[in-house]
């Protein structure tokens, strides 16, 4: 049995860490998530693609806009918002 598991995805962690830093760098993310720079690069480009994240260029850097408005992708969590999500970790 797996010693070390948790309940959010990758992919989550990096939304919520957008979601904190708008103004990232896919290092940071990457540091911050505990995944390489690469990995990091493909998550932000799954949820650009699928319109959860916005990206702009702002100079030399990115910023990201997150649509909380967004449903969960699973069909069980589909009737949930990312934005309630984002307002759990907010909290800390």
């Amino acid at each position: 049995m797996a010693d070390h598991w948790t309940f959010l995805t990758n992919h989550g962690r990096v939304l919520l860490t957008l979601a904190e830093d708008p103004d990232s760098r896919l290092r940071d993310i990457a540091e911050r998530v505990g995944i390489t720079e690469r990995a990091a690069q493909m998550i932000v480009a799954d949820l650009e693609s699928e319109g959860y994240v916005l990206k702009q260029r702002v100079g030399r850097r990115n910023h990201y806009v997150l649509d909380k408005r967004k449903r969960f992708r699973h069909p069980n969590e589909a009737s949930h918002q990312v934005g309630e999500l984002l307002r759990i970790f907010a909290e800390r």
